[in-house]
């Protein structure tokens, strides 16, 4: 597994679809051998609507570029004050040939 770099920013977290909230994110991104570039990290947003979609299978980030990011909660509980989880990261990631080292 080869660190490629990190992606900060932030964007408009969705579920169905549907805009949710304005929220800002954190993820480190990984190229693993056979199965690609890999992503993880941190979503920042109120916590009251954190709660409402913390779990939920169907929670995008349409990143400020552009990208369309699907996220997976990776923890299995909320503290009813957090206002960040970490979740895993798929759809449009950057290529490895994106990456500038």
């Amino acid at each position: 597994m080869r660190y490629l770099g990190e992606l900060r920013g932030s964007g408009l977290v969705m579920c169905d679809g549907k805009a949710v909230a304005r929220a800002s994110y954190d993820f480190d991104c990984f190229l693993q051998p056979k199965t690609g570039v890999m992503s993880s990290g941190e979503i920042r947003l109120a916590a009251t609507i954190l709660k409402d979609v913390f779990g939920r299978r169907d929670v995008q980030l349409r990143t400020d570029d552009g990208r369309l990011l699907d996220l997976r909660f990776s923890e299995k509980k909320l503290l009813s004050t957090a206002e960040s989880a970490h979740v895993d990261v798929t759809g449009e990631l950057p290529t490895p040939q994106e990456w500038v080292h």
